[in-house]
C-alpha cells in the first residue's frame, strides 16, 4: 500500500517545527544550549544526569549492580533531567554532553572531573573503572564489546525508527512501520539465536552487553516498550524472553530502572537518587507488588 499522499522533498530542506510530531517542542536541527543553567552536584564522586528511558536506565542499572557487588566507590547521585521540558539543552548539561542526550556522567573522584556521555561509553567507562561486568580474557572481552556496540548501533532502528513511526509519528504510514518492524524482528532473531545456546550475550557471565541490550530488547520482550509485544510477536522469541525475565529478576536491575523515573506505576518511580537509603523497605515491597 502506498502513502495516501505522496511527499516530494524540497530542493533545500528547512525546519518546520509544526511538522515534528510529539517531540516537536524539543527537536531542532542545531546543537548548543538554549539557556544558562548549571547542573546540581551531590555528595558522591559519581554524578548521573538522566531520565529512565531505555538508554537512561543503563547507567543506573550498572551502578546498582556495582554497589550490590561490593564496589562502594560506585555510590552516586542521580539527578532528573526532564527532556520533555528541554532541560538537556541547559548550558550545564551541554557542557557535559554536547549532543544533549541522556544519560550523562561526571566522575569527580580524581583531581579533575571526567565527563562521559553516550550510554555505551558510560557502561564501558564504569566497567573498566571498577573492573567488573567486563571480561578480562581478551576473547571474552571482544565478544562482550561486540554485543555492546551491536546494541548501540541497533537501538536507533528500534527507538528512533520503529518506536517513532509506530507510536509517536503524527500520521501512521505502512511503509515506515513495516520497514522498522521488519528490522526490529530481525534484531530479536539475532538475539534469540545467540541466546539459544548462551545464558548471556557474552557467554556464561552477565556483562555490560546484557545491561545495554536488556534495557531495550529485554523490556520489549517483557511488554514494557511501545505496547508492541503482540504486534511484533515477541513471545515467539523464547530465548530472548527467558533471558529478559532472568535479568529482570535481579534486585539491582529492579532498583536501577526506578531511578529518574517519572512515569508509569508510582511504586516504580524514584525521581532522584542520592543515597542507598532512598530505596526503603516500603518502596521495595511496592516494587514487588507492582510486578
Amino acid at each position: 500500500m502506498s502513502d495516501a499522499q505522496a511527499y516530494t522533498p524540497p530542493k533545500v530542506w528547512t525546519w518546520d517545527q509544526a511538522s515534528g510530531g510529539m517531540f516537536a517542542n524539543i527537536n531542532r536541527p542545531i546543537a548548543g544550549p538554549t539557556h544558562d543553567q548549571e547542573l546540581p552536584v551531590g555528595q558522591h564522586p559519581l554524578q548521573v544526569y538522566s531520565l529512565a528511558t531505555p538508554n537512561g536506565i543503563k547507567a543506573t542499572i550498572l551502578l546498582e549492580e556495582l554497589l550490590a557487588a561490593g564496589h562502594g566507590g560506585a555510590e552516586y547521585d542521580a539527578w532528573l533531567i526532564k527532556i520533555g521540558e528541554g532541560e538537556q539543552f541547559s548550558s550545564g548539561f551541554v557542557a557535559i554532553n554536547p549532543n544533549s542526550k541522556i544519560p550523562a556522567l561526571v566522575d569527580r573522584s580524581g583531581a579533575k572531573p571526567v565527563r562521559v556521555f553516550e550510554s555505551g561509553a558510560i557502561l564501558l567507562y564504569l566497567a573498566e573503572k571498577f573492573g567488573a561486568f567486563l571480561p578480562a580474557d581478551p576473547a571474552d572481552r571482544a565478544e562482550c564489546l561486540s554485543w555492546l556496540f551491536w546494541q548501540m548501533g541497533s537501538a536507533p532502528f528500534l527507538g528512533g525508527g520503529f518506536g517513532h513511526f509506530y507510536v509517536y509519528a503524527p500520521e501512521k504510514f505502512e511503509y515506515p512501520i513495516n520497514r522498522y518492524a521488519m528490522e526490529a524482528k530481525r534484531q530479536l532473531d539475532v538475539l534469540n539465536r545467540r541466546l539459544a545456546d548462551h545464558r548471556y550475550l557474552a557467554g556464561a557471565d552477565y556483562t555490560i552487553a546484557d545491561i545495554a541490550s536488556w534495557s531495550w530488547y529485554g523490556q520489549l520482550a517483557l511488554g514494557r516498550l511501545y505496547d508492541a509485544a503482540e504486534f511484533l510477536d515477541v513471545a515467539s522469541y523464547e530465548h530472548v524472553v527467558r533471558w529478559a525475565k532472568e535479568i529482570d529478576a535481579r534486585p539491582a536491575v529492579r532498583r536501577g530502572r526506578m531511578v529518574n523515573r517519572t512515569f508509569g506505576e508510582p511504586a516504580l518511580q524514584l525521581h532522584e537518587r542520592h543515597d542507598a537509603s532512598d530505596f526503603d523497605t516500603k518502596t521495595q515491597d511496592k516494587l514487588q507488588a507492582a510486578e
